[in-house]
């Protein structure tokens, strides 16, 4: 994990910025200096791997399990009702990521300012996987899936917001490399908790308390910075609403980040949505959530190989521009090679490829969209409208690929227009001007 600086003593230590009990913690909106611990990074880390193991156990399998069942009795197909499914769900994480991350910057309890929607969110969570576990058709899944996201999101935002409360800029990339590491290992341990649980009820049980029990030790270990009632602005309605529009005008360098998240995202989630179905219907693969589990590792594997590797070589030379830019290249790639090599060796090939360039990607945009927040005060909500450009993508991806699917040239279109849209966003970087 990461190294503390000198001045900080050992990891967590009475001084250090993740101890629990310290008596003299930084100010809740000053710019960090000292460097984070070892164990509030891994702590930190396995609570947002948490929350991934929650969204990603029901997207990669137990949703479109539940689709292939309840389909014959709605008159749409496996794949549409999936995309309602998913797009319904990404909706609310449209509005809830944002909003949850402002109320957090303005929480003035305790605990501090991030810790009570960690927990409310992970324990909200758990329970609404339970209910969706119980769904019964399209309406009850579509409302047990909307909560799940609610919930999650208010975990996420706050989860998110923690970094550049306590950790300077040139160890955010390493930092956001182990968060992109619990990340992805998330999305590999909730798909095997899924697939390896015996059922559809047992996949949601075992996610669930995975989701909850992950977030324990930060919560338990490791104090937030509290705001003083003093620092918190003054409540209206008007202002909370009109914080959410942050003007490209204004601020063109968080315009262009956003831009690019937004773009390389809409392009993985066109990959993943009907991997599954891909995998059945057009490579005759002979266990399709096997196969998932499969590629979805490998992915992993690769990832796991470049993502903290990356983002502290980031930090290293002090640039980010360069590392996102090469990184969506190679994923586009990967990505026109799923159009092009239409075979299981094929889509293991091009699983690696794009283990590699997202590990990269996650580890230096993550510190590349911290270095262009405008304000310390309203960091929870600024992450929040920048994570806009991850869920978004979800809303997205469902309208455009199921119309491609169907109607207009099958996965071998999908993917040469995934591929586009992934490298359009990686060239946009170059608008970036304050960030190297």
């Amino acid at each position: 994990m990461t190294e503390t600086s000198p001045s900080t003593g050992s990891p967590d230590s009475p001084n250090s910025p993740g101890a629990l009990g310290s008596s003299d913690s930084p100010h809740a909106l000053a710019e960090p200096v000292e460097r984070v611990g070892r164990g509030w990074t891994a702590s930190l880390s396995l609570a947002n791997g948490a929350i991934w193991v929650g969204w990603f156990g029901p997207l990669q399998i137990l949703l479109a399990s539940q689709a292939e069942d309840f389909a014959p009795g709605t008159g749409m197909s496996k794949e549409t009702l999936l995309a309602w499914v998913a797009g319904a769900g990404a909706l609310v994480s449209l509005a809830a990521n944002p909003v949850f991350g402002a109320l957090s910057d303005r929480t003035t309890s305790r605990w501090g300012r991030r810790t009570p929607w960690i927990v409310a969110g992970a324990a909200g969570g758990a329970v609404s996987l339970l209910l969706l576990a119980g769904a019964g058709g399209l309406w009850t899944m579509v409302a047990g899936w909307c909560l799940v996201q609610l919930t999650l999101n208010a975990a996420f935002a706050a989860i998110t917001a923690a970094v550049p409360d306590r950790v300077p800029r040139l160890q955010r990339g390493a930092v956001g490399g182990w968060l992109g590491a619990a990340q992805i290992l998330g999305v590999v341990g909730g798909t095997g908790l899924a697939t390896a649980a015996g059922g559809v009820g047992a996949g949601y049980a075992a996610c669930a308390a995975f989701t909850l029990l992950g977030v324990l030790p930060y919560v338990l270990r490791h104090r937030d910075l509290r705001l003083e009632v003093t620092d918190r602005p003054v409540w209206s309605w008007r202002s909370f609403l009109a914080g959410f529009w942050l003007s490209p005008r204004r601020y063109p360098d968080l315009g262009w980040a956003w831009l690019t998240r937004f773009l390389i995202n809409l392009s993985n989630a066109l990959v993943l949505l009907y991997l599954l179905y891909y995998l059945r219907d057009r490579l005759d693969y002979s266990d399709p959530e096997g196969g998932v589990l499969i590629l979805t590792a490998v992915n992993g594997v690769t990832l796991l190989a470049t993502v903290v590797v990356g983002g502290a070589w980031s930090d290293r030379v002090g640039r980010r521009k360069p590392f996102v830019i090469w990184s969506g290249v190679l994923m586009a790639a990967a990505t026109a090679l799923l159009a092009g090599w239409q075979t299981w060796p094929g889509a293991i090939v091009a699983a690696a490829l794009l283990g590699i360039g997202f590990g990269v990607f996650t580890s230096v945009d993550f510190a590349l969209m911290t270095d262009v927040l405008p304000k310390a005060g309203d960091r929870g909500k600024d992450l929040g409208v920048i994570n806009v450009a991850n869920a978004l993508p979800q809303v997205a991806a469902p309208a455009l690929a199921a119309p491609i699917v169907t109607y207009l040239g099958g996965y071998r279109m999908l993917y040469l227009v995934a591929a586009v849209i992934g490298l359009a966003g990686a060239l946009l970087v170059r608008r970036i001007r304050g960030v190297d």
